[in-house]
């Protein structure tokens, strides 16, 4: 019977730094190793918080990042937690972002083993490979698909992410209405207070984006540069929207009519 690693003492975050591989880079091409901020002379992500933020447009590579650091930390792209295969991958068309885990060397102060990585996408794949194996082992199945999408969103949160561990999110936010995103936001909070574990978080979430102390960078087609919740396009957009609701969404209509 295999010993379970004990929690450490020290506090989050445990997974320090990112660097690239220069060595794997030159030998690369393409998706997902093609974009501009993966400059080998400068790039380097350091991780100084308990849970770090990570916004940036559809497109510039937020998602790909989380995949990439969730897969050298040991998950699945599909998401889940260490060792679950939840998806089959030998037949898939699509190419993930955790290819960019053989470029990637990261350092731990100290390798927690414990955790999960949430892919909103991929939910209910999961969900449902919980349910089987729960079952399989004479145990009763967690359930969280009997809910709402989005209570059972915050149900799998509340559960799983009260154990010490590294938590990678992507676009949680997805099934959550803003009362949700606030009980996720509570979470996140207690998390980033009592440092007892890490949360990597990708997101387009305002809401989320205000949580207080944690680090927020963001990636734009060239960098990744830490940023504040007022200097987002995110939150300049939705002020915009709150201050002028109609005046707001007849320039956007106006924009977006063809000649």
């Amino acid at each position: 019977m295999s010993r379970r690693r004990a929690n450490t003492k020290l506090p989050a975050p445990f997974l320090q730094r990112i660097v690239l591989r220069d060595d794997i880079m030159a030998r690369k091409s393409g998706y997902p190793y093609d974009f501009p901020w993966l400059d080998s002379d400068a790039f380097e992500l350091r991780f100084t918080t308990p849970v770090t933020i990570l916004i940036g447009e559809n497109g510039t590579g937020k998602s790909t990042l989380v995949e990439a650091i969730a897969a050298l930390s040991g998950y699945d792209e599909a998401g889940g937690g260490k060792g679950y295969r939840p998806v089959d991958h030998a037949r898939a068309i699509d190419r993930s972002g955790a290819g960019l885990a053989d470029a990637l060397r990261a350092s731990w102060l100290p390798k927690v083993t414990n955790g999960w990585f949430f892919k909103a996408e991929t939910f209910f794949s999961v969900a449902r490979y919980l349910d089987i194996a729960a079952q399989d082992s004479g145990n009763a199945p967690p359930d969280f698909l009997s809910w709402s999408h989005g209570e059972g969103f915050v149900r799998f949160f509340e559960e799983r992410m009260s154990r010490q561990g590294i938590y990678f999110m992507d676009e949680p936010e997805s099934a959550l209405s803003p009362k949700r995103q606030l009980e996720l936001l509570a979470i996140l909070d207690r998390i980033q207070e009592r440092a007892i574990s890490q949360v990597i978080l990708a997101t387009h979430s305002p809401i989320l984006m205000a949580l207080p102390n944690a680090r927020l960078l963001e990636i734009t087609r060239h960098e990744i540069a830490e940023t504040t919740l007022e200097e987002t396009q995110h939150f300049k957009l939705y002020r915009a929207f709150t201050q002028s609701p109609a005046e707001f969404v007849a320039d956007a209509l106006r924009e977006k009519k063809p000649e």
